[in-house]
């Protein structure tokens, strides 16, 4: 499933995963989140209900990475890293060469939409 994300008046397609952690995630859009910056790689926001989790060690993270840490934190990835860290995969987002440039070092207003 596609859907879209808008950070800051620009518009990404992201692909979402066919797992039941990918269907509970469309089942919350449409949804508007003030995502908070974090390590100057990545964006993250608490949801206000679990997500079904199946997590792993990915060992690399990737830039346009959409992950779920534990079973309600949403992260959106804009580096790419090397990580020790388990997540469950949500999605990637297509073409986010830019990404790291449109999300920049704050926080961050990301619409995600059907």
């Amino acid at each position: 499933m596609k859907i879209n994300i808008e950070i800051n008046g620009e518009i990404f397609e992201a692909d979402i995963e066919n797992s039941s952690t990918g269907k509970a995630f469309l089942d919350l859009l449409p949804m508007e989140l003030e995502m908070n910056e974090l390590n100057g790689n990545e964006k993250y926001f608490y949801l206000d209900e679990s997500l079904p989790d199946n997590p792993y060690s990915p060992n690399t993270i990737e830039k346009g990475d959409i992950m779920l840490f534990g079973s309600s934190c949403l992260v959106i990835f804009y580096e790419n890293f090397n990580t020790s860290y388990s997540y469950t995969r949500i999605g990637k987002i297509n073409n986010a060469n830019n990404l790291d440039t449109i999300l920049g070092n704050n926080d961050a207003t990301v619409t995600f939409s059907k």
